[in-house]
Formats: C-alpha cells, structure tokens, sequence
C-alpha cells in the first residue's frame, strides 16, 4: 500500500477525466491514451467494488473511502513512470470525495481531502451528462444525474481546478479535448 495519498513529483502533465457515473470518462481516457500514445490510470473504485460485488454481493460504502484513495494513488504513481509527456487519469482523489460526501457517509478522511486538493492535474475533463445511462453491477444513480453533476462542477469551481466541460458526441468530445491538451503540450514544449 502506498505510504501515503500524494503524487509523485512529475515534470508530466495530468490531464483527469472528472463527473458523474456513467458519462463516458472510461471510454475518452482510453482513446485519449491511444491518441497521445501514453498511459492510461484506469478507475481503482470499478475494479475494487466489482470485487466486492462478486465476493460479498455488496455495494460501495463508507468503509470503502481509503482503500480507493490508496489504489487509485499506487496505480497512478506506477503507472507516471511510463508516461513521456502526459499522463490520462481515469478520475483522481477528488472524484473520491465529491462521491463519498454526497452518497456514503459524508464523512471523509482528513488525509484524502487534503491529498484530493493537494495533488495537482493540468486539466481536469468535465464529463456532461448527456449520454446514456448504461447499468452495470456497481452503478446506482441514474435518477441523480444531473444533481450529481452540478456537484462536480461546483467541487471544481471551488478548489479552483482548471476544467473544460466536455460534452456532445464521443467525437466533439475528443476533438474538444484533444485541442485543450494540445495547447497544454504546445506550451511545455515552449517552456
């Protein structure tokens, strides 16, 4: 288990796919980290609870708080020593927090929530929720999504995380966002 929640230093830029359950985040990350032929830091939480799911026939909680923070932080901090210039989250710290505040236990870990802020992306993908609900075993909001996406929008405008809002088809999706990350990697090139 990781020592604790924070990144490893990095000159990488970090772009996080960031919103509600069920708005497309798996799918851009992935073609996103095949377009800039780099890494992809899949969700720790879908792994985790789906395990949870088959083993115990049990749903996310409040006990589940920690043990997501740190596999999410252990596989994004392998997986930056692979990246060359760009590192594609699949969602970060703070997607952590703005869920267990508004579906479990309200209560979160002093460490996460100071690790969540801390811990720095480049960009952060705001994910509309203008696409289908698709229901898997893990998933169970699909009356609260629009709800639950003005909390993350809020959550970003709070913390004053730079974000764009993605939203449309898969392909203005990624057209959108490809444009945003070019800047990003045209201006380190310059630097």
């Amino acid at each position: 288990m990781e020592k604790d929640l924070r990144q490893k230093q990095t000159n990488i830029i970090k772009v996080v796919l960031f919103g509600p359950e069920s708005t497309g985040k798996t799918t851009i990350s992935r073609k996103l980290a095949r377009h800039y032929n780099t890494v992809w830091v899949q969700e720790y939480a879908r792994e985790y609870l789906q395990k949870k799911w088959n083993n115990k026939r049990e749903l996310c909680d409040g006990s589940d708080q920690l043990p997501i923070a740190y596999g999410q932080i252990k596989l994004e901090n392998k997986l930056v020593k692979k990246a060359d210039k760009l590192q594609i989250c699949d969602t970060d710290l703070l997607e952590t927090v703005v869920y267990f505040e508004n579906y479990y236990d309200k209560i979160i870990d002093p460490n996460l929530k100071k690790a969540a802020l801390e811990n720095h992306y480049d960009l952060y993908l705001l994910t509309y929720i203008d696409t289908p609900w698709e229901a898997d075993d893990i998933r169970e909001n699909p009356h609260q999504r629009k709800e639950m996406f003005k909390t993350f929008e809020q959550a970003l405008k709070t913390y004053n995380k730079p974000y764009i809002l993605l939203k449309g088809s898969l392909d203005e999706r990624l057209k959108i966002a490809t444009k945003e990350i070019d800047k990003l990697l045209k201006q380190t090139a310059s630097d």
